[in-house]
C-alpha cells in the first residue's frame, strides 16, 4: 500500500489524523501533572515525551498549537515553573487515557478520573501516586515550532522517585518490571516487554 502526500491529504480527517499519528510507532504514555497558582491541580496525558540529554538532564514534550483548546497545562507551567512527568501502567491505562477529555479549567482530573495527587519536598505540581516512575522538572524553555504552531516544552529533571529494585548496575531502569506502557495513534495502548540487551556498538 503506497500514500503519496496527495493522498495524505486528501484522506478524511479522523482517518488522516490517526494514520499519521500511528507511523512513528510506540510512543511512551506519561502524564503531565501541574498547578496553578491557587494550587487547582492539572493532569493530562502525553504521548510525546521525549529525552533530550543527560548533562544537563533535560526532558521535552510536545504542545499542540495553542488556540485549539485551552492549555491548561502550559498556563500552569509558566506561571509556576515546574511540572511532573509520571509513568502510565497497565493497571491504570484507562483513568490515564480519560484525562485528554476536556474538562472545565476548575475541575481536577485528578478527581475526575480516580487518581491521587501527591506533594512532595514543596514542589509545586503534584506527582501521581499511582505511578511508579515520577519525575519532576523545572520548566527551562519553549520552542516554538513554525510549521504547524506546535511548541517544544523543556524541563530540567530536579527530582526522580523510582520504586525500589528496578534499576541495575549500569543505571538502566527495567520498564518492563513495572508495566509501564506505550501508546501509537490517539487512543491504542500497548504493553512493553525487553527482547534483549546489546553491548556498546563499534566498528
Amino acid at each position: 500500500m503506497y500514500f503519496s502526500k496527495s493522498d495524505i491529504d486528501s484522506l478524511e480527517k479522523l482517518k488522516r489524523l490517526n494514520l499519521i499519528n500511528s507511523i512513528a510507532g510506540i510512543r511512551p504514555a506519561n502524564l503531565i501533572g501541574t498547578a496553578n497558582d491557587a494550587g487547582q491541580s492539572n493532569l493530562a496525558i502525553f504521548s510525546s515525551v521525549m529525552h533530550l540529554g543527560s548533562a544537563p538532564a533535560l526532558m521535552g514534550f510536545i504542545l499542540r498549537p495553542e488556540g485549539e483548546v485551552p492549555r491548561n497545562t502550559y498556563e500552569n507551567i509558566k506561571h509556576n515553573g515546574c511540572f511532573s512527568i509520571n509513568h502510565v501502567h497497565q493497571n491504570f491505562a484507562a483513568n490515564a487515557h480519560a484525562t485528554s477529555a476536556k474538562y472545565p479549567k476548575d475541575i481536577s482530573e485528578f478527581d475526575q478520573c480516580g487518581f491521587t495527587e501527591q506533594w512532595i519536598s514543596n514542589f509545586k505540581a503534584p506527582y501521581v501516586k499511582e505511578s511508579l516512575l515520577k519525575i519532576g522538572l523545572s520548566y527551562v524553555d519553549s520552542i516554538p515550532i513554525k510549521i504547524n504552531g506546535t511548541s517544544l516544552i523543556i524541563g530540567q529533571v530536579e527530582h526522580l522517585y523510582i520504586v525500589d529494585d528496578i534499576i541495575n548496575t549500569d543505571g538502566y531502569i527495567d520498564i518492563a518490571s513495572i508495566e509501564s506502557i506505550g501508546v501509537t495513534g490517539l487512543n491504542n495502548y500497548y504493553g512493553l516487554t525487553k527482547l534483549s540487551t546489546h553491548p556498546y556498538a563499534r566498528p
